[in-house]
């Protein structure tokens, strides 16, 4: 019988854009995708003993190939859609697709998301094409469609739309400087548009029900599996987006519709500057005047693709940095207040959830206060913590494993970090020994080392990028903040995945009690 409390669980971080090419060597488009690929990556996560997926925003990528500088809140990544899964439709010749894709010169090791994208649009449309003129040929998956779109009206008209209007006019021109009728949204000039552009919307349409048809039955798999997925909702979207198009008044914004404040953050661990990410800012009184009614549509098409959410810069929700439209640095912002727990309690009443048991994780990471942290304790969300910050300072660090609460998930390191390899190369000699000490390594396996610790941890969640569970050093660093370009491409490949890695973590979640397994030969004790 089982001794593990069914409340702890652990996984493993990993954006499905890094998942590598499929085993059986069919056509890679250059970056992972939610194909067969996903499927054996969810076995492997059973096998090891893990219950939790952490992925990154499934949003269209921005400037740099970043979900967090989105066009869309709500729509899926036409990046993720698998080439592969249509071909086996017949909606994409086979063979063409492998000429296509062998084409593409793919580093080991890394995501070519230009021109993968470019590849993958062209074939996108041409599996548009094949869909929308033999009706009858897939007369089943048109049923479908029509019913996805149906369901999804409420966002998906104005996206397609968006992206229509955006490749007609231009991709180098942010709405606001299309024809004036436009980036007004006249509604006679929409209409006029919507009749001109009819093909170029159903594609947009195409490629939103095909990411996530495709990312259902993945998820459904990995349920069986008994993996659960935890999402990651950006809190703030780009202001060249149809978000911010459809709804300019729930934004800061001049009456050319420019930003009159935008977002970022104070100097922190990762900037002497703070961060200026731009982006612009919610009117929080009229959200609130509403009843939060774009967030909680936005929530719910979130939890349409994941268990449990990760809310990014939680903390701006009790008050954010609001840095004036022009500054240079981001030095020049100024604390605001945010909506406060009015916000978790619209978000519960829609839901239908018991206080306090919101689906959410809090990403409550860098300039934390006392108000802060009441407001997550008050809307009932687990915090997060990092162990790779828990040994610059003392033994009074809340990143370190010992000060760590229950409600929490323990990261050994985030997306937004170097891999823990990485990070112990270049931290200073003070730092080392504090952690060689702590965890009574020599730090040949640190990697390893932060893992055992997050897992023996009391914090409920305890969850690692998969290029600690690799061992891999900075190389294979996902994303540097502050840094537009090369960010994002780190690619895992099947032949860094040893057997003897799974079967380590396995035994790790069950001598803690993560996996639910009792500790007997089934780990290897």
């Amino acid at each position: 019988m089982s001794t593990a409390n069914p409340g702890r669980a652990s996984g493993v971080l990993l954006h499905p854009t890094s998942l590598p090419a499929p085993r059986d060597g069919a056509p890679d488009a250059g970056s992972g995708e939610f194909g067969q690929a996903a499927r054996e990556f969810v076995d492997w996560l059973a096998d090891a003993g893990q219950s939790l997926w952490q992925v990154l925003p499934f949003n269209p990528v921005g400037p740099g190939a970043s979900p967090y500088t989105s066009p869309a809140a709500r729509a899926g990544s036409p990046l993720l859609v698998s080439l592969v899964a249509l071909a086996d439709e017949r909606l994409l010749d086979r063979e063409a697709l492998a000429q296509a894709c062998a084409q593409l010169e793919i580093a080991p090791g890394r995501a070519d998301f230009a021109e993968g994208a470019r590849l993958r649009t062209r074939l996108l449309h041409i599996a548009a094409q094949r869909f929308f003129t033999a009706p009858a040929e897939f007369a089943e998956l048109h049923v479908a469609f029509r019913a996805w779109c149906a369901a999804e009206r409420g966002w998906l008209d104005d996206y397609a739309l968006f992206m229509a209007l955006r490749e007609s006019l231009g991709e180098g021109r942010a709405w606001p400087q299309w024809p004036a009728d436009l980036a007004r949204r006249d509604a006679g000039s929409l209409r006029t548009a919507a009749d001109v552009l009819s093909a170029e919307i159903d594609f947009w349409r195409f490629v939103q029900w095909c990411c996530a048809r495709q990312w259902r039955a993945i998820r459904e798999y990995a349920r069986e599996r008994g993996v659960r997925i935890i999402g990651d909702l950006p809190i703030y979207v780009a202001w060249d987006s149809v978000d911010v198009w459809v709804r300019p008044d729930l934004f800061q914004l001049d009456p050319a519709y420019r930003p009159t404040a935008v977002a970022g953050v104070p100097p922190d661990y990762f900037s002497a500057d703070g961060q200026l990410w731009g982006n612009p800012l919610y009117r929080w009184e009229r959200h609130a005047e509403e009843g939060f009614a774009w967030w909680r549509a936005r929530l719910d098409s979130a939890l349409a693709f994941a268990d449990l959410v990760r809310i990014d810069h939680f903390r701006a929700l009790e008050s954010y940095w609001r840095v004036p439209a022009g500054a240079r640095t981001a030095v020049e912002g100024e604390w605001t207040p945010g909506p406060g727990i009015a916000f978790f309690n619209a978000l519960e009443q829609h839901l239908g959830a018991a206080h306090g048991a919101l689906p959410l994780v809090a990403e409550d990471l860098g300039t934390i206060t006392a108000d802060v942290r009441a407001l997550r304790r008050a809307a009932g969300l687990p915090g997060m913590r990092v162990l790779q910050f828990g040994f610059g300072s003392d033994a009074e660090d809340l990143n370190l494993p010992h000060n760590l609460p229950e409600d929490c998930a323990v990261f050994t390191g985030t997306h937004d970090n170097d891999t823990t390899l990485g990070w112990f190369a270049a931290a200073g000699a003070r730092e080392r020994d504090f952690a060689r000490i702590y965890l009574k390594t020599d730090g040949r396996e640190i990697g390893w080392d932060l893992i055992h610790a997050a897992s023996a941890s009391t914090a409920r969640y305890a969850l690692y990028p998969m290029q600690d569970v690799l061992s891999l050093g900075g190389e294979a660093r996902m994303n540097t903040p502050g840094l537009a370009d090369g960010q994002w491409s780190w690619r895992m490949q099947w032949s860094q995945l040893d057997a003897w890695r799974g079967q380590r973590l396995r035994q790790i979640s069950a001598v803690h009690g993560r996996n639910g397994l009792a500790l007997d030969d089934r780990v290897g004790l």
